[in-house]
């Protein structure tokens, strides 16, 4: 549940379970501005640099950030991309963050900004995107000691900031002020407006040089510390190997599917001058070109490792519709929600209330009315999903600045080049290079692995959907309001350049790679198609099924069909990192590539820049290559 505040006569939100109060408007802001801004040397500090990284230790009603982020808005020499990593164990609501913002009207707009995005705070680590991926909020929903001993990001600066140490002293204790000390290098700063005997004497005892300046009222002092231990500071066990390159340079992507699209935005927005290669004529040729997909939350009753991951991608996946594609909202992408079929009769969910509700709820009788569902169906209802159209999606990652698609260019193997310059070549079959770069990215599907020089295995999984249009469906047909996913899913209502139609599959034919897929193939996998849409929609499915029997003999007729060739780690779970001497992948999306493909590839830049991890470091290792 979100942090109950109470209001005071004089407008100041109260915290019952710390028994205080936040500052008032004014005092927020000059604390805000001059303890920890100006504490920390900022702006001054980041004039120039590629990325800054600001850790804070309680987030609260966001002020900090708020002040931070206008901040760096202002600043003609503003790092390229702001990071700012808060802890929070009890986040308030949205609408109480909104409340609690400044008057300042530049304030009160990046506080809609930041409430918009303010939900479905469960337990772990969330990342809320700005200003176009530039400016990344990092949330640790937790307890703040054990959150970065879990994390461990690396931080330019520190605000040391929560309720005061009489009224929390977990926030301020020597384990948590230790575990703020492993996420500092040499030279970072850190401020906080306590000056208190304990915590000056335990950041000292942490390495920091720590001075006492005039306060801002109604503070005597405040507290300004510099990380610079007599010592060498003991490297603890990294989350992950550290990969990070110097700077960002040349890149070559290979595949232009989701996860080579998204892996190419997501270096471009980081500096680097990509070129993806694909062997076909046009982007999202293979298991990408699907017409429509629906992207959504996995629910279990354990909240698997598979649930948490899936909600970290389908966050992902909807800031970036938003930053990207905003304008084209109904007619290529839609967050309209999805409902989940639970045909087993489980409810699946691992909460009854909470913000997990915020993502997933039991869904309504007029939710199960709406979707052509009997009132007795259990299902789940995801707020925060929908459906994609992922050519178009693809295309629009590719129009971005500093990358430079190439079709037609099949790569047959990638070398590396000898000397003080070392580069890596992609050759065709003829050994002709398509294209040189210091990195190489191979997201390549089924032959990534080949590519990459990997030992691994990856199960090709073909898929065969069936879709058609509306009007040429039987009438009537019950067709559901919002898509439909479970053993299979939906899409029902798809704007295509022939009129509104539909989407459903897939089908999962392991170890099939044959392309188009036989006669008997099709028909074998338009039964299997129209057996999940009775699962999913059995009134619809009795509407469609002699459309279906005649699809066969009619390939332009109300039910069509299409194929193409997926694939999957041992696992299950997508392939992400360098492999050992070799490229980097990113790749084995599975049936998941909408809602993993865009994650994966801000995990990828994160660790290639040495960055606050997306996603909580159990999640991150789940998806790493090292794992195999």
């Amino acid at each position: 549940m979100a942090e109950p505040l109470d209001w005071l006569a004089d407008g100041t939100p109260y915290s019952a379970r710390f028994g205080d109060r936040y500052l008032s408007e004014h005092g927020g802001l000059d604390q805000a501005r001059q303890v920890f801004l100006a504490g920390c040397g900022l702006p001054g500090s980041w004039a120039g640099q590629p990325q800054w990284r600001i850790l804070e230790t309680g987030f609260g009603l966001g002020l900090n950030f708020l002040v931070t982020w206008a901040a760096w808005r202002a600043d003609p020499a503003r790092p390229q991309r702001l990071h700012f990593v808060s802890c929070e164990a009890w986040p308030v609501s949205a609408g109480d963050l909104l409340r609690a913002a400044p008057a300042e009207p530049e304030l009160q707009e990046l506080a809609r900004q930041l409430q918009a995005q303010f939900w479905g705070l469960l337990p772990g680590v969330h990342r809320l995107s700005f200003e176009g991926g530039r400016v990344l909020l990092t949330l640790y929903i937790g307890d703040a000691q054990a959150m970065l001993r879990q994390q461990q990001p690396m931080a330019d600066a520190v605000y040391l900031d929560g309720f005061s140490p009489q009224r929390n002293p977990d926030m301020w204790s020597p384990q948590l002020l230790k575990a703020v000390a492993r996420c500092c290098r040499r030279g970072t700063l850190l401020a906080t407006w306590s000056v208190a005997r304990g915590v000056r004497d335990g950041l000292a005892q942490c390495g920091f040089e720590v001075a006492k300046v005039p306060g801002v009222h109604p503070k005597r002092d405040n507290l300004r510390a510099c990380f610079n231990p007599r010592w060498q500071p003991r490297a603890g066990r990294p989350v992950l190997p550290d990969v990070a390159v110097a700077a960002p340079a040349r890149c070559l992507v290979l595949g232009a599917g989701l996860a080579g699209a998204a892996v190419a935005a997501s270096l471009a927005r980081r500096g680097w001058q990509v070129t993806v290669l694909d062997s076909a004529a046009a982007p999202a040729a293979g298991a990408s070109g699907l017409p429509a997909g629906v992207f959504a939350s996995h629910v279990s009753p354990d909240d698997s490792l598979l649930s948490r991951l899936s909600r970290a991608g389908v966050r992902t996946t909807l800031q970036t519709l938003e930053q990207l594609a905003a304008a084209t909202r109904g007619g290529e992408w839609s967050d309209c929600g999805a409902l989940e079929h639970r045909v087993d009769g489980t409810p699946g969910l691992a909460w009854r209330d909470g913000p997990g509700l915020d993502w997933s709820r039991p869904a309504t009788p007029g939710q199960l009315a709406a979707n052509a569902l009997p009132l007795d169906a259990t299902a789940c209802w995801h707020a925060r999903g929908g459906w994609v159209r992922p050519p178009q999606l693809i295309q629009r990652l590719l129009k971005q600045a500093d990358i430079t698609w190439i079709g037609n260019a099949e790569v047959a193997r990638l070398q590396r080049t000898e000397g003080s310059e070392s580069v890596w070549q992609a050759l065709d079959g003829a050994g002709k290079p398509l294209g040189a770069a210091e990195l190489v990215v191979v997201c390549a599907g089924p032959q990534s692995m080949a590519l990459a020089g990997a030992p691994w295995r990856l199960q090709p999984l073909r898929g065969q959907i069936a879709w058609g249009l509306h009007a040429q469906a039987p009438q009537p047909a019950a067709w559901p309001q919002q898509p439909l996913n479970g053993h299979g899913n939906l899409v029902p209502q798809v704007p295509m350049a022939e009129g509104p139609g539909w989407v459903l599959g897939s089908t999962f034919e392991r170890d099939q790679t044959a392309l188009p897929p036989s006669d008997a193939d099709q028909a074998t996998a338009l039964a299997a198609n129209l057996e999940r849409l009775r699962g999913l929609a059995p009134a619809l499915a009795d509407a469609l099924a002699p459309a279906f029997a005649r699809a066969p003999s009619q390939p332009e007729g109300a039910v069509r069909t299409w194929a193409a060739v997926r694939c999957a780690a041992p696992d299950r779970l997508p392939i992400v990192g360098p492999v050992e001497g070799g490229p980097w992948v990113c790749t084995a999306m599975g049936a998941r590539g909408l809602t993993l493909s865009l994650l994966c590839g801000e995990l990828l830049a994160a660790r290639l820049h040495g960055e606050p991890l997306p996603l909580d470091a159990k999640l991150a290792r789940a998806l790493s290559t090292e794992r195999l």
